[in-house]
């Protein structure tokens, strides 16, 4: 692996997909990322259901060191790696590596250099020792209810808490090496689930500061912009359109021949056409359900307008985006089918920080890291 974490070491206590969305994100950017498991490996290799694709996906380019991290000898060697990694990461429960003698104020004993990402529920505060998960913050943190309908308050559909906050980790550590490199001191880093929810629903705090009534979840909202929804097709089908200037408005209504609307003064301006929504929302609909789904995308993409087919993921792995944009990288399955996944989704210097590595096997690493270790 190259790129510009090239030569920072990680050491990973993580499960699930918040620690390791975090050592991805260092892993995909040319650091060397040592998972550290059970002996039978990561629980999260074996999750079933919705959790089928999170250790393929989120243990990308990483080495596994298989390691009873609860007898001396494993300790040990956890020990004699700390003293030559630049940083640690974990995401185990309130007090867990503390009481597995692995927490922050033991390993910077060993190395005072030493930047030690935490990931937890929550930050300092009252809550800080319970036990939390995406879906627990996405309910207590408002996001369930801004996504569902009123009385039916719905988690979003992917795990966006966890992603985000192992994000955040991840800026974290990048601001701790450059202070470091300053300083030559390390750093105890935090991200946490519920304070990442708050942030990520903060504008809506915003709104609801300047009005005086419960703003509604999202699917029943007044849109900022007078178009801006999904629309049914002549063929049964699905298009979302966004119209959020009137310069869009005008490009709408000429590749789709609405000069009418053009001449009408009820809808000069954005807000003139929110005004009248109550007339104007069925009207469009109606308008735009003549057309078939190949029709009006051709019409928006010719007339530079946003608009997007309604996808799934199983279609994303042909999306010619993605495939023409190397977006997407090769890694194959524990089933052992080869498939094409997300990579790093920055270009840096013209570049893409693409996927090389296969998820490791279970102690895949363990005789190349553990001769790696200096004799004394």
């Amino acid at each position: 692996m190259t790129g510009p974490l090239q030569g920072i070491k990680v050491l990973e206590f993580t499960h699930a997909v918040m620690g390791p969305c975090a050592g991805f994100m260092m892993a995909s950017n040319g650091a060397e990322v040592i998972l550290v498991e059970p002996p039978k490996g990561s629980p999260t290799r074996f999750l079933k259901g919705f959790g089928t694709g999170y250790f393929s996906f989120y243990n990308r380019n990483k080495k596994s060191l298989a390691l009873d991290i609860k007898s001396e000898e494993g300790l040990s060697i956890i020990y004699e790696l700390v003293k030559s990694v630049d940083v640690v990461i974990e995401n185990f429960g309130p007090g867990t590596m503390d009481r597995l003698q692995l927490g922050y104020e033991k390993l910077k004993e060993i190395n005072p250099s030493l930047i030690y990402c935490s990931l937890k529920g929550f930050l300092s505060g009252p809550y800080e020792k319970r036990h939390a998960m995406d879906e627990v913050v996405q309910m207590m943190g408002g996001l369930a209810y801004m996504t569902g309908r009123s009385g039916d308050p719905l988690r979003a559909g992917t795990s966006v808490v966890d992603i985000t906050g192992g994000m955040f980790g991840y800026i974290g550590i990048l601001q701790a090496l450059y202070e470091r490199h300053q300083t030559g001191e390390g750093k105890f880093v935090k991200s946490a689930l519920f304070e990442t929810c708050a942030f990520l629903v903060g504008q809506h705090m915003a709104y609801q500061s300047q009005v005086d009534y419960p703003i509604p979840p999202m699917p029943e909202r007044v849109s900022a912009w007078s178009i801006y929804k999904i629309f049914d097709t002549k063929d049964d089908d699905k298009v979302f359109i966004g119209i959020i200037s009137d310069k869009h408005w005008e490009r709408l209504c000429h590749a789709f021949g609405w000069q009418d609307w053009l001449q009408d003064d009820r809808l000069k301006t954005n807000n003139d056409r929110i005004d009248q929504r109550d007339w104007f929302i069925p009207e469009i609909n109606e308008r735009i359900s003549a057309f078939t789904k190949k029709e009006i995308i051709l019409k928006c993409e010719e007339a530079h307008i946003p608009f997007a087919p309604i996808s799934q993921p199983s279609q994303l792995f042909e999306d010619e985006q993605l495939v023409q944009g190397n977006s997407l990288a090769p890694v194959t399955m524990p089933n052992g089918k080869k498939v094409e996944l997300p990579v790093f989704p920055i270009e840096y210097g013209g570049l893409r920080m693409t996927a090389l590595e296969n998820p490791p096997e279970i102690g895949e690493h363990n005789q190349e890291i553990i001769a790696s270790i200096p004799k004394h």
